[in-house]
């Protein structure tokens, strides 16, 4: 694999949670390129395994292990597995989570002819169920605070490590209809922030990249057609990106490599870096 900066990881073991999707293979990938012993960790045995036999098969070392970053005790079986193998966790990779219908509203805006003639499976504000509220911030915020007690309380006892939280343009401005998947990526960045300052006397930095829009297998059939050709929301988000395009999973590898190299980024603790095509900095007019 081809990365746009050359550092040094060896000698590293990294851990990568949310390993077998599309934008947390390619950093694994880009980490075991630069010399990283990386273990990946899914909810799914397979699609970890799957990205450590590619890292494998282009001459990195690896292993894929099935991890519930919302339950502690599958984390630490998983950090012993790994401790044993390639020794404990010098970089972390936070980037488990996502978002849940449930927590999704079927329209952009409120309107009154919605509430008084309401249509059966259009879910409104009034209508989101606690419950997959619930399981959206689990998922984000605690599926990133378990992982970092379990992994970096070995940094902690060796005075050093890299911790890198996956936040998203939502933090910054909500978008319309997933007020459950904003809010927790807002959560992320402020712990991201929190944490720095917890663990800069033990030599621990912690830092955020927030993503842009970038196809997944999770966002897909939102922001296109069968086709190819764009949804109206996907329509929306370009016309929002002065770039006028999606992100590549590759476009996050500089920033990525960036932050976990000490000589490069040793004095930047707790950013959240933007990496958006401009989505951020474009008012809309």
């Amino acid at each position: 694999m081809n990365v746009p900066l050359n550092i040094d990881l060896a000698g590293k073991t990294a851990v990568v949670t949310g390993g077998g999707g599309i934008l947390c293979s390619c950093m694994a990938r880009a980490l075991a390129a630069c010399g990283a012993k990386v273990a990946i960790l899914d909810l799914k045995a397979e699609s970890a395994q799957a990205v450590a036999d590619e890292i494998i098969k282009e001459g990195g070392t690896a292993m894929g292990l099935a991890a519930n970053v919302l339950d502690k005790a599958s984390l630490e079986e998983a950090r012993n597995a790994i401790s044993a193998k390639f020794g404990p966790c010098d970089i972390l990779i936070n980037g488990a989570g996502g978002n849940n219908p449930k927590g999704t509203t079927a329209k952009e805006f409120a309107t009154k002819e919605d509430l008084l003639n309401p249509v059966e499976g259009q879910r409104s504000f009034f209508d989101l169920d606690p419950e997959g509220i619930s399981f959206v911030f689990n998922l984000n915020f605690i599926g990133t605070l378990l992982p970092t007690q379990v992994f970096a309380a070995d940094m902690a006892k060796r005075d050093g490590g890299t911790i890198i939280n996956i936040s998203s343009m939502n933090a910054f401005r909500p978008l319309t209809k997933i007020p459950a998947y904003s809010g927790a990526k807002a959560a992320i960045s402020n712990f991201t922030m929190w944490l720095a300052t917890h663990m800069a006397k033990v030599g621990i930095r912690v830092n955020a990249i927030a993503p842009g829009f970038f196809l997944t297998n999770q966002n897909r059939t939102l922001l296109t057609n069968e086709d190819g050709s764009l949804t109206p929301r996907g329509n929306t988000i370009l016309s929002h990106t002065p770039m006028g395009r999606f992100g590549e999973p590759e476009d996050l590898l500089g920033t990525l490599l960036w932050l976990v190299d000490e000589k490069a980024s040793g004095f930047v603790n707790g950013a959240v870096i933007p990496v958006d095509g401009g989505f951020a900095a474009f008012s809309g007019v």
